[in-house]
């Protein structure tokens, strides 16, 4: 038994043992775990609050974008009714300017005509006073025919004016 490697091999280490826990290797190793198990655990707690901290960043931030999104949709809702309401109010106004000068259009059309139509019984009584001047001072001489035609002359002219 005490030629066996095994044996000595567990002999040398219960000795090994015993050194280690007459200089305090243990508590210094228990020390050293309990200290790197005390920081591991305070990283581990400031991971957390970090991570709390971005959550509330983050339902922060899309509250935000919840608003301005809300923000904007209203702000397109107004210029889109702001758009249809100036397009009507245009439309009206064309309507309006169009609807003026076409009555403006007709009044003018209407005075040419009335005066086209003033022109043209006007020539036809020059007309006919020279008709009836010519036919007149052919059939009729002397003074009586002059009488007779300024007369015809001037009822001529009254009723076709």
């Amino acid at each position: 038994m005490f030629f066996d490697p095994e044996t000595w091999v567990a002999v040398a280490f219960v000795i090994l043992m015993i050194v280690f826990g007459y200089l305090g290797i243990f508590n210094k190793a228990m020390a050293a775990l309990d200290h790197r198990a005390a920081r591991i655990k305070a990283e581990l707690d400031d991971a957390t609050r970090l991570r709390e901290e971005a959550a509330k960043v983050l339902a922060g931030y899309k509250a935000r974008s919840a608003t301005a999104e809300r923000e904007a949709a209203d702000i397109i809702a107004n210029a889109k009714s702001e758009a249809e309401r100036i397009g009507a109010e245009a439309k009206a106004k064309m309507e309006d300017f169009v609807a003026r000068r076409t009555k403006t259009a007709e009044s003018k059309i209407a005075l040419a005509e009335a005066q086209a139509l003033a022109d043209v019984r006007a020539a036809a009584a020059e007309a006919a006073v020279q008709a009836a001047s010519t036919i007149l001072s052919q059939s009729v001489k002397g003074h009586v025919a002059d009488d007779l035609l300024a007369k015809g002359i001037n009822e001529v002219r009254q009723k076709l004016n």
